[in-house]
């Protein structure tokens, strides 16, 4: 392996090797300090390296990963948001009993199994890092064992991902008996002309495992309860980076092996984001869980995206990279302050029912207001990034004049309206005599919210910054 190869990697060694080094403090010293403290250094660093490893971008390391800006900049968005839960997460488990350094290495592990994913361009690679990312989550989301719902929570997403990865892997198989390729980019050669049955069954079954890891419909029966279930940083993580990665994955899948020019798989797509668009804005209306509602929110909002991604073309992945960036920032605030409001003791549970939030701008005005930018933001409300990255998904629509699903998109977007629009009004109503105790907020939790509060502000009034960056990766 060349030294050009070695700095191309350098995000993911770097990610690598933060993980033993946080596993090796673990065995020396028990401090929670410590372990994020080793996390987040680990996780800067390897943001900071991304700037190395452009001057040799693109570059093939071995068949299993393609690095290049794409893949950078999705190690990138990745990288930032699981900084922000490793601190969410010190938040919230500061005062929980038990031990917590362990939940850190598993991030980092999870991290590194969404770096390779953005990166594959081999079937071998996509499977080592999404089995990687799996893996981790199943112990994040059951970590507070002494919950019922976290580990009911865990024990579903285990088996649910478990029964995907094997609907995937054979997938896999089928498509390489017919094609005798597991390349991405070999896949559109070898496969010219009609269909098989072979290869048409291997790409309905890749979809399924992608679809579940995605939450979307049919493949979203786990999202609500994991979302429920699991602590607020971790459902952040998977609402956040896993997704993100997953979106990454499929777009490079989709448009190296041509797969999107087939008639059938292009009508699969086109009905999974019209019901996740129809189903996950209609569930969440009749919820009364904060989580449930960011949850059944999410599976319309990744049919959002699966409409540009059925556009396919370079305005789309322009649309799709920045609607990932503005749901980011959105779910990251909007879970940080669900964060930082739940009780983190050994039998507190957390604050995520909507009379929880009744009045809370009497009491906390300033995380009342970055909530509510969260969920306008959420909703498309203009002068938030939500706004702008749905009209890119309208725009790229528009071009390639995919109207019916543009349609749905739209009426869609409004019936979501409600639902986001009832938490913003609890939070303004008149508090209950009965309304739970509001902790105090660190300065670090403030800082961090702010920024998240500003970004979304910042780059819905003026995303030219972000749209140049992304132009430039992802072109």
């Amino acid at each position: 392996m060349s030294t050009d190869d070695l700095l191309a990697l350098l995000p993911l060694l770097l990610i690598a090797a933060s993980a033993v080094v946080v596993m090796l403090g673990i065995g020396l010293k028990r401090s929670p300090a410590l372990a994020v403290g080793f996390t987040l250094g680990g996780l800067i660093a390897a943001f900071v390296s991304i700037w190395a490893a452009v001057p040799v971008a693109p570059r093939q390391v071995t068949p299993l990963l393609l690095v290049d800006n794409y893949a950078l900049f999705y190690v990138g968005l990745i990288v930032a948001s699981a900084a922000v839960v490793a601190f969410l997460s010190y938040q919230y488990f500061e005062e929980h009993e038990g031990q917590r350094e362990e939940l850190y290495l598993l991030l980092l592990l999870a991290t590194l199994g969404c770096a390779v994913l953005v990166a594959s361009s081999h079937f071998a690679s996509f499977l080592l890092g999404l089995e990687l990312l799996s893996v981790s989550l199943y112990g994040m989301v059951a970590y507070l064992t002494d919950r019922r719902a976290a580990l009911e929570a865990g024990i579903k997403y285990l088996i649910l991902a478990s029964a995907s990865a094997a609907f995937l892997l054979f997938g896999m198989a089928l498509i390489y008996a017919d094609t005798g390729t597991m390349e991405f980019s070999r896949l559109r050669d070898l496969s010219s002309g009609a269909p098989g049955f072979t290869l048409l069954a291997g790409i309905a079954l890749t979809i399924t495992g992608i679809g579940f890891k995605l939450g979307v419909v049919p493949f979203h029966l786990w999202t609500p309860d994991v979302y429920q279930g699991g602590s607020p940083p971790v459902t952040a993580f998977v609402a956040t980076t896993s997704k993100s990665a997953m979106v990454a994955l499929m777009l490079r899948y989709a448009y190296l092996s041509g797969a999107l020019q087939y008639h059938a798989v292009f009508l699969v797509f086109a009905i999974i984001a019209v019901l996740s668009m129809c189903a996950g804005n209609l569930m969440a209306l009749r919820q009364t869980n904060v989580k449930r509602i960011l949850a059944y929110s999410s599976i319309a909002h990744f049919g959002y995206i699966l409409v540009a991604f059925l556009v396919g073309s370079a305005i789309a992945i322009e649309a799709v990279a920045f609607y990932l960036v503005a749901y980011t920032v959105t779910m990251l605030a909007a879970f940080g302050i669900v964060t930082i409001l739940s009780g983190s003791g050994h039998d507190a549970g957390d604050m995520d029912d909507l009379e929880d939030y009744r009045g809370l701008f009497w009491r906390r005005p300033a995380i009342a207001g970055v909530f509510t930018a969260a969920l306008l933001s959420l909703a498309g409300i203009p002068a938030t990034m939500g706004f702008v990255g749905k009209f890119y998904i309208l725009a790229a629509g528009a071009n390639e004049q995919a109207w019916p699903l543009i349609l749905i998109l739209v009426v869609t977007s409004v019936a979501g309206l409600f639902y986001y629009l009832r938490i913003v009004a609890a939070l303004y109503a008149d508090p209950t005599e009965q309304a739970a105790p509001v902790p105090a907020v660190s300065r670090s939790a403030t800082l961090v919210l702010a920024v998240l509060a500003l970004l979304l502000i910042w780059l819905g009034v003026y995303p030219a910054p972000l749209l140049n960056l992304i132009r430039t990766f992802t072109a």
